[in-house]
């Protein structure tokens, strides 16, 4: 799955995200593409609870992709 994420500027923002989204619960795997302003990850998770993640440090959300 592939989440689109806004307001990621240097190697930190994804690595905040990269470290928020591998807190969760159910994360298998995260791999953030700074170029492409997303991350694609697997495992058994709700979007509502990357969207969550991902917007309590900062960062929006624009959608999902399969």
């Amino acid at each position: 799955m592939k989440v689109r994420i806004e307001g990621m500027s240097c190697s930190g923002c994804s690595a905040r995200v990269e470290k928020a989204m591998k807190a969760l619960a159910g994360i298998k795997e995260v791999r953030v593409d700074l170029a492409d302003h997303s991350a694609t990850y697997a495992g058994e998770v709700s979007e509502a609870a990357v969207r969550e993640a991902i917007e309590d440090i900062g960062y929006e959300v624009k959608g999902f992709e399969a």
